[in-house]
């Protein structure tokens, strides 16, 4: 069933609540990407998050049948690299809050 909603939002929506994050990782499908700097990334993160910085978001090859979930520090800089991923021709959704949001668990 959490497929089917997690299909959803990346249909009809532009970014998914904090409170999603942790069933969506879950989905097979979900790839976990933290656009935030190296420094910042290493200084805490979600534990299955790959960093992809934002300025080097260029360089990304990643696989189109994944889904990417989205996040950074607030929301800004993860909404634009959404906006970049979708234009590339990735299934991309913003994660709302982003790291200030999150109250799980850090690596």
């Amino acid at each position: 069933m959490f497929k089917q909603l997690l299909s959803g939002f990346f249909s009809n929506s532009d970014s998914l609540p904090i409170t999603d994050v942790e069933q969506a990782i879950q989905s097979s499908n979900a790839v976990l990407l933290d656009v935030r700097e190296i420094d910042e990334f290493a200084s805490g993160h979600i534990p299955q998050a790959i960093n992809q910085p934002l300025s080097q978001l260029d360089q990304f090859k990643g696989d189109k049948t994944k889904n990417y979930l989205i996040i950074c520090q607030s929301g800004m800089r993860s909404q634009r690299a959404t906006e970049y991923l979708k234009s590339q021709g990735y299934q991309a959704i913003n994660i709302k809050g982003g790291m200030n949001a999150w109250t799980g668990g850090i690596a």
